[in-house]
């Protein structure tokens, strides 16, 4: 196919229907980042931690995440197959890294599905009930557990979140029936989402009360995290979430036409846009309500209902949600299939997530597999279960992308690379530094959890990826 540099890599059989263009690519990055943080977390952050100084929280997590994107378009670049973090590790550092990062990797997109989905069903129930007078019966609009304290469980009397699961089932099948298809149904979600976006932007800009931005970091309350700085770098940690989705564009690099170019462009490109749009939208928003009066679960259409001026954008605002936050869920599952894909080709998973559909040539299993443990997480766990692990895996494979480009400047210096990282000794020990530092900033709990999910991982590997796998499918060429 015109366009596409010859595979240097013979064991790479381009299975994979390769159909997406940098346009793609872009729309597939903000469908991952526009979403849950400017629909929930930009209201939780600035009400529990950072108030006004939400915005800088914004700013320092952008930058963080451009240091290591950067990093990552070196390696998409010179690796450009499915797989991300895993598969860039996978080439470059060794099989047992390469699962500890393809691991945490699972959990970062199987948990942040399910955490969108639910935030998605938070909306969808209160635009059926406020808009279209259809409300949704309790026991089936809500998880039938709630977490309190570290892990003490208690019933809601719901029996399922119905909402979410129906949402993920209907992704599930549209990354079944193809890529392109998913790409084209993600550009349409895209172009309305951003949309709306920019209208309350634009209309809220008009209408800041200077007051609510003075001070733009309020004093902290002599507890650690709680406004102040430590608060305004607490909430870094948790929006972090909110830009995972710049690692989508990555993963699906293998269905990228001209992937040395493209991949590049759309990881950057993404990130950039997305990291303005945010910082604008936590400044409106907290400019025409109190952020104190943000902590809900929606907390923009809670701004807008603040002032008369504005309140007509609350039912658009909502539809935005639904179609945003459906965006995200469909790009996270993308990305997790994706993933047991490149996993499943090296022998350290079963090959059935390998299996390629033979009409749409897509990893159907592997996706069907993939929105079945996605709709019983979201079918039945709440959002701070679900959430808190999403971040602190995801900055655990940035510092290890960062770490591994230095490596692999020092080891193979003459390495073909389309793309190369500008000032990569100063990029990748920023982006190390700044990853660790959100880590830092993230609760003890999480850490713990994670913990035991990489102990989960690791026996595995003993038990069946040590035994099966395969040498890395990409060989670096050199220059």
């Amino acid at each position: 196919m015109a366009g596409i540099p010859e595979n240097p890599n013979p064991a790479i059989d381009d299975d994979l229907k390769r159909a997406l263009g940098p346009v793609h690519l872009i729309a597939l990055g903000i469908g991952a980042i526009i979403g849950a943080g400017i629909f929930v977390l930009t209201g939780h952050a600035a009400a529990s931690y950072a108030g006004s100084g939400v915005v800088v929280s914004f700013a320092i997590a952008g930058v963080g995440c451009l240091f290591a994107g950067l990093c990552y378009a070196e390696y998409a670049a010179m690796i450009p197959v499915a797989g991300s973090a895993y598969t860039y590790t996978y080439a470059t550092m060794g099989r047992l890294l390469a699962w500890i990062i393809g691991w945490n990797l699972v959990l970062e997109y199987l948990a942040a599905g399910s955490t969108v989905a639910v935030g998605w069903s938070g909306y969808f129930t209160d635009f059926m009930t406020k808009q279209l007078h259809m409300p949704i019966p309790l026991a089936f609009a809500g998880a039938p557990f709630k977490l309190e304290g570290f892990h003490h469980l208690v019933g809601t009397g719901a029996f399922f979140n119905l909402p979410a699961v129906a949402l993920v089932a209907l992704v599930t099948f549209v990354l079944i029936v193809g890529v392109n298809m998913s790409a084209n149904f993600n550009n349409l979600m895209v172009a309305t989402k951003l949309c709306i976006v920019l209208v309350v932007i634009f209309v809220g800009f008009s209408h800041i009360v200077p007051t609510n931005h003075v001070p733009l970091i309020p004093p902290n309350t002599g507890t650690f995290g709680q406004f102040g700085w430590t608060g305004v770098f607490r909430a870094t940690g948790v929006i972090f979430f909110a830009y995972i989705g710049f690692d989508a564009v990555s993963v699906a690099a293998q269905e990228a036409r001209n992937p040395q170019r493209d991949v590049p462009i759309g990881i950057l490109g993404s990130l950039l846009l997305c990291t303005v749009l945010y910082m604008l939208m936590s400044w409106v928003v907290t400019g025409i309500a109190a952020y104190p009066t943000l902590n809900v679960a929606h907390p923009v259409s809670q701004a807008v209902e603040a002032i008369p001026q504005t309140a007509w954008l609350a039912p658009f605002v909502n539809v935005g949600a639904i179609v945003g936050l459906a965006s995200v869920v469909l790009v996270l599952l993308l990305g997790q299939s994706r993933i047991f894909y490149a996993m499943a080709k090296d022998g350290m998973i079963p090959p059935l997530f390998a299996e390629i559909h033979p009409r749409f040539r897509t990893p159907w299993r592997g996706s069907l597999i993939t929105g079945f443990f996605c709709a019983v997480l979201a079918g039945v766990l709440p959002l701070d279960i679900l959430g808190e692990l999403v971040s602190i895996g995801t900055l655990a494979a940035f510092v290890i992308v960062c770490a591994g480009i230095m490596v692999l400047r020092v080891r193979r210096p003459n390495v073909k690379r389309p793309f190369r990282t500008p000032l990569v000794w100063i990029v990748g020990p920023l982006g190390i530094a700044m990853c660790l530092f959100m880590m830092a900033f993230l609760p003890l709990d999480t850490w713990i959890r994670l913990g035991v999910w990489t102990v989960i991982g690791l026996i595995i590997y003993v038990a069946y990826s040590v035994r099966h796998a395969k040498p890395p499918r990409w060989k670096l060429e050199d220059a």
